[in-house]
């Protein structure tokens, strides 16, 4: 059931319509719940499960039904019509519920089972009806998987193919209602949509492909339910049956730490990776910053540059300066004299390319884009440290190879300030 929750959520993923699926899987509620009371009293209890997969397919129907109304005809935005049917529709599940609480007591533990899930109780028969579940799900991925990638990121073309992007948006549908409604029984109405939302953010922080996604999201929904249910059995043993913890809340909750993991530690768009990247790429520019003091100093024909006037120019402690002038040194970018410093020929070519960025810059804001010529520094300071060779080089070109900045001072030429990062 994971497995196919997990690649159904995919579908909804990267449509962004994660809050549908919230709001379906409540939907279904009243209709579980109706269906119990009608089973109880026409005494049709052998029915039982089959008139509540119909209940909670025919209320999420309905549910699907009144979001595309309030969208379409009324006009209401996505998520406010998206949030009304899954309070409305569980407010009267539960009402429902409420009523029969001591009309069919013996059948009120039935609708708590769907409430909050209770996957200890399944028999084998749910077994055939997840893995067929799984399987229609995975052989839909792989016929269509083309027609799916356009309809989910270029709809407008998708949409020129007339009919069949018509039958896929129903038969998506279909698939999405009939795992919230099938996978209910598990987890329970509540925390279906962890299921189908969890593993789908914990997958996309790993890949940019669609095939890639749902390979992912297949995996981590999959795994999530085999540590979910190990757990909550060797937890409940172990602790002696005075405490258990539920089937359904422990399979979210690790699907939820996966994904708390994988956006945090993903390697490209983890929190963490994307700190560690943004540190490292400020310390370049602090470097270079530093390189185009020393370079402009030792311009002045100073071969030794002291460390008291290095300070003036930049506005670092005396211990993190001390430091920057160190990693210099061990770069081979300048040399230490006494208490004195002097850039190596490396160095030299270092400090003159990022000046030469720099006017380069303030060339092109002033002669393409016509700012005035105090207004330019800021915007240079920023740019000098992320222009490519390439984007030098069509600069050069579309300045006609320009010997001076809009302040008169020299641009280094390249012989003078070899690429050499």
């Amino acid at each position: 059931m994971c497995l196919a929750a997990a690649m159904v959520g995919v579908l909804v993923f990267v449509r962004k319509r994660s809050l549908l699926g919230e709001a379906l899987s409540h939907a279904t509620y009243p209709g579980v719940t109706f269906a119990i009371i009608l089973t109880g009293f026409f005494s049709l209890e052998s029915a039982l499960p089959f008139l509540i997969l119909v209940g909670a397919f025919l209320s999420a129907l309905a549910g699907f039904w009144i979001i595309d109304r309030l969208e379409k005809k009324i006009k209401v935005a996505s998520d406010a019509a998206l949030g009304a049917v899954l309070s409305l529709f569980f407010g009267i599940g539960v009402t429902i519920a409420s009523c029969a609480q001591h009309s069919y007591a013996h059948l009120y533990r039935q609708m708590q089972t769907y409430l909050y899930g209770q996957a200890a109780t399944m028999t084998d028969i749910h077994i055939l009806i997840y893995g067929s579940l799984a399987l229609a799900v995975l052989l839909f991925i792989l016929l269509f998987y083309r027609h799916i990638l356009a309809l989910s990121f270029d709809p407008q073309f998708a949409h020129t193919n007339g009919s069949i992007s018509r039958f896929l948006e129903s038969v998506i549908f279909l698939i999405i209602v009939l795992s919230l409604v099938i996978g209910v029984r598990c987890v329970g109405v509540i925390l279906m949509s962890a299921m189908l939302i969890a593993p789908a953010a914990a997958a996309r922080q790993f890949t940019n492909r669609l095939s890639t996604l749902f390979l992912l999201a297949g995996f981590f929904g999959s795994l999530s339910a085999f540590l979910g249910l190990y757990g909550s059995f060797e937890l409940s043993n172990r602790l002696g049956g005075h405490y258990s913890l539920p089937t359904g809340p422990a399979i979210v909750l690790v699907s939820g730490g996966i994904a708390l993991f994988a956006l945090f530690f993903a390697p490209r768009r983890g929190l963490v990776s994307r700190y560690v990247r943004k540190t490292k790429f400020r310390g370049v520019c602090v470097q270079e910053n530093l390189l185009k003091v020393l370079w402009r100093l030792s311009q002045k024909e100073q071969n030794h540059i002291g460390f008291k006037e290095i300070s003036q120019y930049l506005g670092y402690s005396s211990l993190y300066l001390r430091w920057l002038l160190h990693r210099l040194c061990r770069q081979q970018a300048l040399i230490k004299w006494g208490k004195a410093y002097q850039l190596t020929p490396q160095g030299v070519k270092k400090g003159a390319r990022i000046v030469r960025l720099h006017r380069l810059w303030e060339v092109y804001l002033v002669n393409s884009l016509g700012l005035k010529v105090e207004r330019v520094h800021k915007s240079a300071e920023e740019m000098e440290h992320i222009l490519t060779p390439e984007l030098e080089r069509k600069l050069t070109e579309l300045l006609d190879n320009p010997r001076q900045d809009p302040h008169d001072q020299p641009i280094p030429t390249q012989d003078e300030a070899l690429h050499v990062f």
